[in-house]
């Protein structure tokens, strides 16, 4: 079986760092990626912060601070992969797409289809009013346009299985050239983050493209991430993705996450890959 690369999804978007370990500034990000690296990522999957004093759990889309941190990160770790988030509510997608022009990423997520987004407190009342992630097919074109032009694959996100099949459609109608498949698992409104719907997901993915699995949860999700290292699949997790340890310990940040994704590759008989071998892997030589 292919060595297993792993992408660290390094902060995320809201989470706040007075609550949680994520890292914000350009600083925080390239410390917190180096020990991802060292711990096996090969790929860095950045959002970027506001920087302004207590505005470091809002995204940021300013070029420059897109570049300042992209460039701390490579520095930090030699060969890295980069992939830019690229997620917006609303159809303007001016801000993503001037950091991809000036940063010019390996690869960048692309949400593929849209979505209710929505989660309940314990008391079942609404954690946030209930609200519609829109992807219009109009908006994806954009978006996968801007990935064309910077030379970058597209990572499209996949939130439910009629999303998965969406994929192949654009790929068939010639929207890209090539997609990477990433199977989001654990929205409370999305698909449940589960080993078996997982395996069934292989059936419906087009051909031999690359994927990974986005597992949102606690410690529920490492039976999943296992599974996916055994199906052969690309690794993330990381900050954005969980706090938690397999043990049910919490995390200190992304080092011990990406350690314990590692332990899974291994678990399935799969070597980890360095970046130079994920790049050749992946086609970015």
């Amino acid at each position: 079986m292919d060595k297993a690369i792993i992408t660290c999804a390094l902060t995320g978007v809201l989470t706040n760092p007075k609550q949680h370990p994520v890292p914000v500034t350009p600083e925080e990000m390239a410390a917190s990626a180096r020990d991802a690296f060292n711990a096996g990522a090969s790929i860095m999957h950045v959002h970027f912060r506001r920087q302004e004093p207590g505005m470091g759990h809002f995204p940021s889309w300013d070029p420059d601070l897109a570049a300042t941190a992209t460039d701390a990160i490579r520095d930090a770790c030699p060969g890295v992969i980069i992939n830019q988030s690229t997620g917006v509510m609303d159809d303007d997608v001016s801000g993503p797409v001037a950091c991809l022009r000036r940063i010019k990423p390996e690869i960048a997520a692309c949400n593929a289809g849209s979505l209710n987004y929505l989660k309940l407190k314990k008391d079942n009342t609404w954690a946030w009013p209930p609200l519609v992630f829109l992807n219009s097919v109009e908006k994806i074109q954009k978006m996968l346009d801007a990935m064309a032009e910077t030379n970058t694959i597209p990572e499209m996100e996949c939130f439910d299985v009629g999303i998965v099949r969406s994929v192949g459609l654009y790929l068939r109608a010639g929207m890209a050239k090539e997609m990477h498949y990433n199977f989001v698992m654990g929205v409370a409104s999305g698909m449940p983050c589960d080993p078996e719907l997982l395996e069934l997901l292989m059936k419906y993915k087009s051909g031999d493209a690359h994927w990974q699995a986005t597992l949102i949860g606690r410690e529920e999700i490492w039976e999943t991430h296992q599974r996916a290292a055994e199906l052969g699949g690309m690794l993330r997790t990381g900050v954005e993705d969980t706090f938690y340890l397999p043990n049910g310990d919490k995390a200190s940040g992304n080092g011990p996450l990406i350690e314990a994704l590692a332990q899974c590759a291994r678990n399935a008989g799969r070597e980890v890959a360095t970046p130079a071998e994920a790049r050749k892997m992946l086609g970015l030589d």
